[in-house]
C-alpha cells in the first residue's frame, strides 16, 4: 500500500515499451481491416482499466492514513500527468481521476488538502523570514516589495490548482475552489492578527510588509480572474 508508484511506473514502462511494436506492426494490419481503433491508445485504455481497479480495492484500506493517503494522491496525480504528456492518452478515457472524485475519496482529499495547507500557512506564517522578500537585493524585479509569506501562500493557491484541475467535473473543481478561497480567507484573518499588533509602529518594517502582502495578493487574484 505504500508504494503505488511501483505498479504506477510499471504500467507506464509497458506503454512505452510497446509503443513501437504496436505503432509498426499492429495498426497496420488495423488499418488495412478499414477499423478506426488506434492500438497504442487501446493498450493504454486496457492497462488503465487494470489500475482502476487496484485503486478501487486499495484506496478503501488507506483512506485514513494522511500519509499513505497524501502519497497515493501525490502518485497518481504524476501518473496522470505523464500518461496524457508523454503518452497522448485522451482525456474522454476512463482515468485515475475518475476514481479520486468518488465521494468518500473525494471529501478525504480535501479534507488532507486543508490540513496540509494549514500546516504549510503555520510555517511560512512562523519562519524568520516570512516578511522579508527574497529579491529585496534585486531592485529591477523586486518593485512591489512581496514578503517571503505571501509569494509562497500564492504559489501553495498555485499548486492546488494544478492539482484540481484535471478532475473530470466542474463540481467537484468548485468544491476546491471553495477550498481555495477558506485559504484566502484565513490568511486575510492571520495578517489582520499581525497587523493589529503592528499598529503602534504604522511605518514599521512589518506594517509595510502587510500592507505590501496585501497588494500583491490583490493583484495576483486579479490577473487569476480570467482562468475559467
Amino acid at each position: 500500500l505504500n508504494k503505488p508508484e511501483w505498479y504506477l511506473t510499471q504500467v507506464l514502462m509497458w506503454i512505452g515499451n510497446h509503443a513501437k511494436f504496436l505503432d509498426d506492426k499492429i495498426q497496420p494490419i488495423l488499418d488495412k481491416a478499414g477499423s478506426s481503433v488506434n492500438a497504442g491508445l487501446e493498450f493504454s485504455r486496457a492497462l488503465v482499466m487494470l489500475i482502476l481497479e487496484k485503486l478501487a480495492a486499495d484506496i478503501p484500506c488507506l483512506l485514513y492514513d494522511d500519509t499513505l493517503f497524501c502519497h497515493l494522491v501525490d502518485e497518481v496525480l504524476l501518473f496522470e500527468r505523464e500518461l496524457y504528456s508523454v503518452h497522448g492518452y485522451l482525456s474522454s478515457f476512463p482515468s485515475c481521476m475518475h476514481i479520486l472524485s468518488e465521494e468518500s475519496c473525494f471529501q478525504r482529499w480535501l479534507t488532507v488538502e486543508k490540513k496540509f495547507a494549514l500546516q504549510k500557512m503555520d510555517s511560512m506564517l512562523s519562519s524568520e523570514a516570512a516578511w522579508v522578500s527574497q529579491y529585496k537585493d534585486i531592485t529591477d524585479v523586486d518593485e512591489m516589495k512581496v514578503p517571503d509569506c505571501a509569494e509562497t501562500f500564492m504559489t501553495l493557491l498555485l499548486v492546488i490548482t494544478d492539482r484540481y484541475k484535471n478532475l473530470p467535473t466542474a463540481s467537484r473543481k468548485l468544491q476546491f475552489l471553495g477550498l481555495q478561497k477558506e485559504l484566502v480567507d484565513d490568511f486575510r484573518i492571520r495578517l489582520t492578527q499581525v497587523m493589529k499588533e503592528e499598529t503602534r509602529a504604522s511605518l514599521g518594517f512589518r506594517y509595510c510588509a502587510i500592507l505590501n502582502a496585501v497588494n500583491y495578493i490583490a493583484t495576483v487574484l486579479a490577473d487569476w480572474a480570467d482562468n475559467v
